[in-house]
């Protein structure tokens, strides 16, 4: 028994450092932290270790036995809607949603609806005791390992399934042993998997002394608050760690001078291998050097350099002359660009745009079905580009769609082009923005915006670099409207402010942050495969304890 005492705590190392990491960026995806991979490892370990006889001392060798044999079958029922009361009835009814508790709670002691004693001797239905086990059965909530315990006499829909422990068998003792199984190995369907009472009642079992499996769920108890307090240790010092980040970073970006500058980097740089340690830590650090790229504190200005003033008297020229020449339509006049507007100063040679000051066209798609046209599977046809389809810097045509190219005579002025920028305007991708630099026949649906520049006098990578920058995702987010759904119009897209660089240095800001996300994608490489690795030591502590 010292072996596994040693187990669980002379390997802590494996179990906190091999991380989940929390998803980064802005957005309602981000921060959704999971569970740290090497203490739920742990906690698997724990209860697989509980149900063999490992973790406490034996009074006796174990009763091999089936969980067929270890309690009841508490069969769900099939209850009519409308005699299912909301609240307040006398008997609680169950369903898979009732089971959505939050981590380590066991019990159910409230349920979304109830039913009559009346209703249920009426209907025939099942009322199971407290301290019934009950669990999904049906769908892909089989594979999210609930198990619960019936705090009082409940009904259970037939989406469900439950067990009411036989004499000799405690209830928590079966709720651990139920935990411990993996049901997903036992499921059948390929649409719908569902599990059959037949398959499960032959899953081997060993039922200790009923003294010894209170034992066992103290000793449980005690090592799930252990894991507990490592996970809290560990996700406040991961927290800290990230505002620790984040503040860091953030003086760069709020710097007042070249010396204010250097001295902020330098604090980075000198702690760099502590700071930089995790993906979401580098996604950061990517996202702050475009900030300091668009903001012109990336490369050095060079006065020699042509000012952004000449560069957008030329910009206006040629949108003049296309105006002229009947190729595309006068803009509505644009409101002047206020003081207050403005995110941050510009370095000298540099000036403000509003984006259809730059745009021969800022358009978005539209619908097939409000068209009346058709999907197909042709890629002869228009391929038709979605939200979907957008990432951040990239497309996402791993799987296209495709329309009936009587789309494009309805729709001519969302046809794409190469090099135009796609950003996504609908709900929560809003903001990812790549360039089309493919040469094949498409279109856009409604949630896409695109945007053509009209001139060649930009770099396209900076642009494309300035829209995926903290400063054009906060815009977006503060102009979103949300009704239905959040949505970007083309007005506020129209009126977006641009930094823009002298030609030259834009090319040099691109040139820099190639550079530099290309470092950063081999240091998060690294980082990855070294997570990866710990991941791993932590499978194989497991295999090597339950081998």
């Amino acid at each position: 028994m010292n072996a596994i005492q040693t187990l669980l705590t002379d390997h802590i190392a494996i179990w906190t450092d091999a991380d989940t990491e929390k998803k980064s960026g802005r957005g309602r995806s981000a921060g959704n932290a999971a569970s740290v991979y090497g203490i739920r490892k742990l906690r698997e370990l724990i209860l697989e270790l509980a149900v063999r006889g490992k973790l406490v001392p034996q009074d006796n060798d174990w009763n091999p036995t089936c969980l067929g044999d270890l309690g009841r079958w508490a069969v769900g029922s099939g209850f009519p809607t409308r005699e299912q009361g909301l609240l307040g009835l006398e008997i609680l009814f169950a369903k898979v949603s009732d089971m959505n508790l939050p981590e380590n709670t066991k019990f159910i002691v409230t349920t979304n609806h109830t039913i009559s004693r009346e209703a249920a001797k009426r209907l025939r239905v099942n009322i199971h005791p407290a301290g019934t086990v009950v669990f999904p059965k049906i769908g892909g909530a089989i594979a999210t390992n609930k198990r619960r315990i019936l705090s009082k006499p409940t009904a259970i829909d037939n989406n469900c399934l439950g067990l009411i422990p036989n004499d000799g068998v405690s209830t928590e003792w079966l709720y651990l042993f139920l935990t411990s199984i993996d049901f997903t190995r036992y499921q059948a369907g390929t649409s719908v998997p569902a599990l059959a009472q037949g398959v499960l009642e032959e899953i081997p079992a060993l039922l200790p002394p009923l003294a010894e499996q209170h034992r066992i769920v103290a000793k449980v108890d005690e090592l799930m608050a252990l894991c507990d307090q490592l996970e809290t240790r560990h996700n406040n010092a991961a927290e800290a760690h990230e505002k620790l980040v984040s503040h860091l970073l953030t003086t760069l970006t709020e710097s007042q001078s070249a010396a204010d500058f250097t001295a902020n980097w330098q604090r980075i740089a000198a702690h760099f291998d502590t700071l930089f340690t995790t993906e979401a830590s580098i996604d950061a650090l990517k996202q702050t050097l475009l900030q300091l790229a668009v903001m012109g504190k990336l490369v050095p200005q060079d006065p020699n350099d042509e000012p952004a003033s000449a560069l957008l008297k030329r910009i206006q020229a040629e949108k003049a002359k296309l105006i002229a020449e009947g190729k595309i339509k006068k803009d509505k006049p644009l409101p002047p660009i206020a003081e207050d507007e403005k995110p941050f100063d510009l370095p000298q040679g540099w000036e403000w745009a509003r984006l259809d000051e730059l745009a021969r066209l800022i358009t978005k798609g539209s619908s097939p079905k409000w068209q009346g046209v058709s999907y197909t599977d042709n890629p002869e046809d228009v391929m038709f580009v979605t939200s979907e389809n957008v990432g951040s810097y990239t497309l996402l045509l791993d799987s296209p769609k495709y329309v009936e190219k009587k789309f494009n005579d309805i729709e001519p002025r969302s046809i794409l082009e190469n090099g135009d920028f796609l950003m996504n305007i609908v709900g929560a991708s809003i903001g990812r923005t790549a360039v089309y630099d493919i040469d094949i026949l498409a279109n856009i649906n409604q949630a896409v915006c695109l945007i053509r520049i009209s001139t060649f006098d930009l770099s396209r990578m900076f642009l494309l670099h300035f829209f995926n920058s903290e400063t054009c995702l906060e815009y977006m987010f503060d102009k979103q409207v949300d009704n239905a759904r959040p949505n970007l119009s083309m007005g506020n897209i129209a009126k977006f402010l641009i930094p823009i660089p002298p030609l030259a240095e834009q090319h040099r800001i691109v040139a820099k942050v190639d550079e530099l996300m290309a470092l950063c994608d081999q240091l998060k490489t690294r980082i990855t495969a070294a997570n990866q690795l710990q991941q791993k030591l932590a499978d194989v502590v497991v295999e090597q304890a339950v081998a």
